[in-house]
């Protein structure tokens, strides 16, 4: 118990806060049909998980290190699974997409505080024992959520994706109050509120900006003015962090061009690879007519390639500089999404795989490698700032991937469909609209929709994969592989905490 507990107890919680991102895009269509959902509402109800999770990361990170990692991880555990039996009890789109919410906060405060956990516990080889088996853990929660989603729809219900995350979150609770020691940063610490209230508003805004351009155009009202709020908020931050005494994100990293460049990876990582699969998840669903567990099993070329390529990655790639691996992974991924980019009225899913293939082998490029390059761009003693930077960026490009992507097909859509209905088939009303239109008409549009967003997905992708190849040096990656540079950061807090 000693040895396997805290990291069983530790792995749960990442588990489950992990695949909550993915599991619900699977139940989408019967989320939207049983609670009578909007394509926004729907936005959200992804959306507001992630958006939570990445606003709140670093602020919830820095006040663990003050108020007690275990107690903060224990109370995120708690919170989040009374959000998700809020979430199996919705009755509405609106009382669904807050507690999706709440449920973020809590994922924030329990994936904040793992890798602290972690190293406050294990050292030596058990340490990188640990962390390998914590990031096959986080892997496998990705590429098991679709398909454990569909399972669970088709079966009991799209609730059960929700309430299965209560006898899980006892034992979490259970067994982290049982085995797990407290731990804290040095003394004196102080929490960054102010900054993260106005990182909480930017991403808000910037988010709901996005959302809304879908339904009022991008110089809408309420989309122009949740722009300037956000751009109000991210002046605000930076003036904060700038006189912070510890703040969230020292200014001085943003002069660092491999930083940067690894910041923009991460932020387009997420967006680009998975931003799409929601509606990717509908469209098999409300349109050609596949059922849960179908739909979920088609994302398998997907997650397959991922944990393939990165287990591969791991043992014949280890050491190369990370601008080729995180870089050259982000272009194969937007070539994926530019192959995905070919459906028509007629076409059937096997249509993505090659697409889905390419995707899946960039991500296992970039996933293992990406967190390393963060830690290598940075001085030793911000490699933990780093770390939270780099999560952060990658929820938050989840949030906007999954925003931009229902944008940009619901306004495609428009060009062949009335604007009601456009909306109505992209948030997974196809079946009320077969009546109207022609089934060719509504399969052409969505298709003609989705190869928009899959377009978009393409060059942000690929832009992005540049960017890293010339702005990240091969620095220090070269000379240590992930785990390598996870071990060292968690030694540092280690010796930070007992200071």
């Amino acid at each position: 118990m000693r040895t396997w507990g805290p990291l069983t107890a530790i792995c749960l919680g990442t588990f489950m806060l992990l695949l909550d991102v993915t599991i619900v895009v699977v139940a989408l269509p019967d989320m939207a049909r049983s609670l009578h959902a909007s394509l926004g509402a729907l936005q959200w109800v992804v959306d507001g998980y992630a958006l939570a999770l990445a606003a709140l990361l670093l602020g919830v990170g820095a006040a663990a290190d003050v108020l007690g990692r275990r107690r903060v991880h224990v109370a995120g555990v708690v919170l989040f699974a009374v959000a998700s039996l809020l979430c199996g009890l919705a009755d509405g789109p609106g009382t669904l997409v807050a507690a999706r919410a709440v449920q973020g906060v809590g994922a924030a405060a329990m994936f904040a505080t793992t890798l602290p956990l972690l190293g406050s516990v294990y050292q030596g080889r058990r340490r990188s024992v640990a962390l390998g088996v914590w990031g096959a853990v986080s892997g496998g929660a990705a590429a098991v959520g679709p398909v454990l989603g569909g399972v669970l729809t088709e079966g009991p219900g799209w609730r059960w994706i929700f309430f299965v995350n209560l006898p899980v979150s006892v034992v979490a609770v259970w067994l982290t109050l049982r085995v797990v020691p407290e731990s804290r940063g040095p003394r004196g610490l102080r929490v960054d509120w102010a900054g993260t209230v106005a990182f909480a508003v930017f991403a808000g805004g910037v988010t709901c900006a996005v959302v809304r351009a879908g339904e009022d155009g991008w110089g809408g009202a309420v989309t122009l003015g949740s722009f300037g709020c956000a751009a109000l908020a991210l002046l605000c931050f930076v003036l904060v962090e700038r006189r912070a005494a510890r703040p969230l994100l020292d200014p001085a990293l943003l002069r660092a061009p491999a930083f940067v460049g690894v910041l923009v990876g991460g932020l387009a990582f997420n967006g680009v690879a998975f931003g799409g699969m929601p509606y990717l998840s509908i469209w098999l669903q409300t349109v050609l007519g596949l059922s849960p567990v179908r739909g979920g099993l088609t994302l398998l070329p997907l997650t397959g390639a991922a944990v393939v390529v990165s287990v591969l990655a791991g043992k014949l790639l280890h050491g190369a500089p990370a601008r080729l691996t995180v870089g050259g992974g982000l272009l194969l991924i937007g070539t994926g999404c530019f192959c995905q980019a070919v459906l028509g009225a007629g076409s059937h899913w096997t249509a993505l795989v090659p697409g889905l293939v390419l995707v899946g082998v960039g991500t296992g490029l970039v996933g293992p490698a990406i967190a390393g390059a963060a830690l290598a761009a940075v001085p030793a003693e911000r490699a933990g700032m780093a770390g939270g930077a780099l999560n952060t960026a990658r929820q938050l490009g989840y949030a906007l991937g999954v925003a931009v992507s229902g944008t940009v097909l619901a306004s495609r859509m428009r060009d062949t469909l009335p604007h009601d209905a456009a909306r109505t088939l992209a948030g997974g009303g196809a079946g009320a609209l077969r009546g109207a239109f022609s089934e060719h008409a509504l399969r052409a549009a969505f298709a003609a929709g989705l190869d928009s967003a899959f377009v978009t997905a393409g060059f942000v992708g690929t832009a992005a994969g540049a960017l890293v190849l010339v702005l990240v040096g091969a620095g220090r990656t070269e000379r240590g592989g992930v785990t390598e540079s996870a071990a060292r950061t968690l030694n540092e807090e280690e010796t930070a905490s007992s200071g």
